[in-house]
């Protein structure tokens, strides 16, 4: 029997609406209000997120002022990502969902392998690999270097990011594709003590990340882009999509300024 999920393909919006969405499909997702669910989305302006406990003293907001650029804190870990020219993709589970089986680690090498399915179907070899033992990095870049299973180019390089949180019984994972660009970008709104440090970091995000275009030497837009990872999550799971779930938008709205939006929440650590 093929799963019930919904998916739901967003049109572009600020980060703080993206992240409030987010949360209030997990919640119905706890709830049992709605089925599981796939997101696939876009930000506009480009925004820059922190993980959950990530200092808000890594990033200059006089330099993302300046450039007309956003950011938000998310609900998830990890450090910080640039959303622009990117496909980013969210799935909410329930626990009991055989998916969200054992713990974080597990459950991203299960759902990374729809992520690489769809990729595959782009024309490219991803890999997803545990990490080496003692490999990590210690600056504000998420794409700097891996984590457990997230997928890389055959030469290593990062291409997707990805983060989970589990709260009121379901699993949120949401996750980056660059699509096109200079990854090294978000190094121009994050705090260095000298521009020296700055060209380094600049340095060290291209050798370590790729875009989508960069594996594939040709550029794929975000639509075939989302319909290729769609697929794959079809394929790999055996999921049959319902249409996007009924989500409050009253609910989206309070998580925005109670949260999203918030200075004090931004800023919490």
């Amino acid at each position: 029997m093929l799963r019930q999920w919904h998916l739901s393909v967003d049109p572009p919006t600020i980060g703080a609406r993206n992240m409030a969405t987010d949360e209030a499909i997990l919640t119905a997702v706890s709830q049992h209000n709605v089925a599981p669910t796939l997101r696939l989305y876009r930000w506009t302006p480009p925004c820059l997120s922190l993980g959950y406990g990530q200092p808000s003293a890594d990033v200059d907001p006089d330099r993302l002022a300046e450039r007309g650029w956003h950011w938000v804190r998310r609900i998830t870990g990890g450090r910080s990502i640039l959303h622009t020219d990117e496909l980013t993709y969210s799935l909410s589970l329930p626990m009991n969902d055989p998916l969200a089986a054992g713990g974080i680690v597990e459950s991203y090498r299960r759902i990374s392998r729809a992520l690489m399915r769809g990729l595959e179907l782009l024309g490219m070899i991803p890999q997803a690999d545990k990490m080496a033992d003692g490999v990590k990095g210690n600056g504000p870049v998420c794409f700097e270097v891996p984590s457990h299973y997230e997928i890389t180019t055959g030469d290593g390089r990062k291409l997707v990011g990805s983060a989970q949180v589990r709260r009121r019984d379901a699993l949120l994972q949401h996750g980056t594709l660059p699509l096109t660009g200079d990854l090294a970008r978000i190094c121009d709104v994050l705090r260095f003590d000298s521009e020296e440090e700055r060209d380094a970091a600049r340095r060290k995000v291209r050798d370590r990340a790729a875009t989508l275009a960069d594996a594939l030497n040709h550029e794929v837009d975000w639509e075939t882009a989302a319909q290729a990872i769609a697929q794959g999550f079809a394929e790999t799971f055996e999921v049959d999509f319902l249409p996007p779930p009924p989500i409050d938008s009253a609910e989206v709205d309070r998580l925005i300024e109670a949260i999203y939006a918030n200075h004090a929440w931004i800023t919490r650590h």
